[in-house]
């Protein structure tokens, strides 16, 4: 397999949820809170048959050491990091919180979709697994 095509199978599913959360955005537009449009975008991607855990708990540790501070994954799909906002805008906090979450959980890839815009916004991020930079993933 060729380089481009291993690169487009490797985000197929990117592509799906980014597809299924533009359903979403376009049946009920901005205004509601962030966890209806998640309810809503499980249910759409249980339905193409992917594995999609809501609300996932993630606790914080130093070293070995359980700390008194958790947070939660907005979705886990498919082993993707979905990080959802019903914002006006994004700005660089919001995609500071969704590295945070790829770090902490040595997770490759992470989304951030928000469906308070006039049009949905969904951005697709990699972690190198070596050096634990997080970049924008590049389409080719």
């Amino acid at each position: 397999m060729d380089l481009i095509k291993e690169h487009n199978v490797l985000l197929e599913p990117m592509r799906i949820i980014t597809g299924e959360a533009m359903r979403v955005h376009r049946k009920y537009k901005p205004g509601l809170v962030e966890s209806a449009y998640e309810a809503a975008l499980k249910y759409l991607l249980e339905q193409k048959g992917m594995k999609v855990e809501r609300q996932v708990y993630l606790p914080l540790y130093w070293d070995k050491v359980k700390l008194d501070q958790s947070y939660r994954l907005d979705l886990m799909v498919d082993g993707i990091i979905c990080e959802l906002k019903a914002v006006g805008f994004v700005d660089s906090s919001h995609i500071k919180q969704l590295w945070s979450y790829m770090n902490i959980t040595n997770t490759e890839y992470g989304m951030l979709i928000n469906f308070g815009g006039k049009s949905l916004y969904s951005e697709w991020f990699h972690r190198n697994p070596v050096t634990g930079i997080v970049e924008k993933v590049k389409l080719m």
